[in-house]
């Protein structure tokens, strides 16, 4: 049996059916069409499809459908601002802080929320922060990089704003 659920994704409302069985993963993949939040492990170990639910990131693979009722929900195609890609984003292909790309989308999540959180990370802070997401390609250290940079970005951003 189905249940109903209303949540908001990416800013926008859906109202759907789920099985109470699904993950919010598949739900958003499956359901939604979002495919850019991976099935990496299917354990919560890699971090592949990291989302934000009100501010904090999860491992949608470890989140029912069913309790993302009443959530608000970030995926990484809610990260860009309209066309413009975050400061994150672009921070990661200059820098290059992604290869195959397969955990991308989690990093960036993560990054982003990471950033909302602490603007100023030190480099151990952005360890720490990114720590449940796994990387065989890239060896971190571009990662970290484009976290920096990003930062630095968005700190100019919000003085210039705040000067406004």
């Amino acid at each position: 049996m189905k249940h109903d659920i209303s949540f908001t994704v990416n800013g926008q409302q859906y109202d759907i059916a789920v099985e109470p069985r699904k993950t919010l993963l598949a739900v958003l993949r499956d359901q939604l069409q979002l495919t850019g939040t991976k099935e990496g492990c299917s354990t919560g170990d890699c971090g592949a499809c990291t989302i934000i639910i009100d501010g904090a990131t999860y491992t949608s693979c470890l989140v029912l459908g069913v309790e993302a009722d009443g959530r608000d929900i970030t995926t990484v195609e809610g990260i860009a601002e309209g066309d413009k890609l975050h400061p994150v984003q672009d921070a990661f292909v200059k820098k290059g802080g992604l290869q195959c790309g397969f955990c991308t989308a989690g990093l960036i999540v993560s990054s982003a929320a990471l950033l909302d959180e602490n603007p100023d990370p030190t480099d151990d802070e952005i360890k720490v922060g990114l720590s449940g997401n796994l990387c065989r390609c890239t060896g971190y250290t571009k990662i970290t990089e484009a976290v920096r940079d990003a930062s630095k970005v968005m700190k100019r951003r919000a003085k210039k704003a705040k000067a406004k």
